[in-house]
């Protein structure tokens, strides 16, 4: 397996679209170039939550990849979101993947286990199947533990231990848990590359991880940069001022009734920065409260992200 290096910030862009709901192409160009020409920036993850990958066609996932692959024109991998519930519909959705040029993937739960829960060895074997019949390198992707699709620390390390999984994406939101089982996952599996996914709490995360995997790096990418930076240093006192700075952006972004909205708000954020046009969504999705915009831009402006 290629190694790949994802030890700094990998952003999970939206997915643009159009003013009638097509996926807006030429907007890709613009989001990927930006966030691939920032000295930092890792690699990109689409079709996730952020990127609403869950509600497109096969087809226009396939092209969205195919987009932010020549919008980042080789300088950086692109790591494909693998979201369909059973193993077989999920390892056909890597194969697609590979196709449309995507470097790794990302590999979400089946979404059964988030109301039922799993049966042991299943995450194991969802894993060891997707690899095998697609020869995707893979990110494990740790879930809340609010939800019945987390993973225990027995499954994380038999998950990291499997060919082909090189990084763990973990949003456990549970901070008894990362404290406890971060450590051990270190030392069990030092080669595993460990991204936090915390979004609207970072601060508490960054002393502990190789880098983010977040949709918050496509709208404000140079701010978390050197917040990874600070964390890695250990620089307590840097990595507070600038997630003080941003405290207004995360409010505004992520501490809303529903973690969804967050993905409406990063586009009306990226409006108020000159990357998109419009703040243009999919349903289930639904535009967010009259004069949020207004918010999201003040909020990006004193954090000096607008002029």
């Amino acid at each position: 397996m290629k190694a790949i290096d994802l030890r700094g910030l990998v952003p999970a862009p939206v997915t643009p679209f159009s003013r009638d709901g097509a996926v807006d192409h030429a907007a890709i160009q613009r989001l990927g170039s930006w966030l691939g020409s920032i000295d930092g920036v890792k690699g990109l993850t689409v079709l996730g939550h952020a990127g609403e990958g869950t509600f497109m066609t096969q087809k226009e996932q396939a092209r969205v990849i195919e987009s932010f692959v020549k919008s980042v024109d080789g300088k950086i991998p692109v790591i494909a979101g693998i979201t369909l519930e059973g193993t077989q519909v999920a390892v056909d959705e890597a194969k697609r993947a590979v196709e449309a040029g995507a470097s790794a993937g990302l590999v979400y739960p089946s979404h059964g286990w988030l109301r039922f829960g799993y049966q042991k060895g299943a995450p194991q074997d969802r894993y060891r199947a997707i690899y095998e019949g697609s020869g995707l390198p893979l990110i494990l992707f740790q879930y809340p533990d609010a939800t019945k699709a987390t993973y225990n620390l027995e499954t994380q390390l038999e998950i990291a231990a499997q060919p082909g999984v090189f990084a763990m994406k973990n949003g456990v939101r549970n901070m008894r848990r990362w404290d406890v089982e971060i450590p051990i996952i270190r030392r069990e599996r030092p080669e595993l590359q460990i991204l936090t996914c915390h979004d609207e709490y970072l601060l508490h995360t960054m002393f502990d991880v190789d880098g983010a995997l977040v949709g918050y790096g496509g709208l404000a990418p140079e701010p978390l940069i050197e917040l990874i930076k600070a964390g890695k240093a250990k620089d307590y006192k840097a990595a507070r001022t600038i997630h003080d700075r941003l405290l207004p952006v995360t409010r505004n972004v992520y501490h809303r009734g529903s973690h969804m909205e967050g993905t409406v708000a990063l586009k009306h954020g990226l409006v108020a920065r000159g990357i998109l046009e419009h703040a243009t969504v999919r349903s289930p999705l639904l535009p967010l409260p009259e004069g949020a915009d207004v918010e999201i831009a003040d909020a990006l402006r004193s954090a000096g992200l607008v002029d």
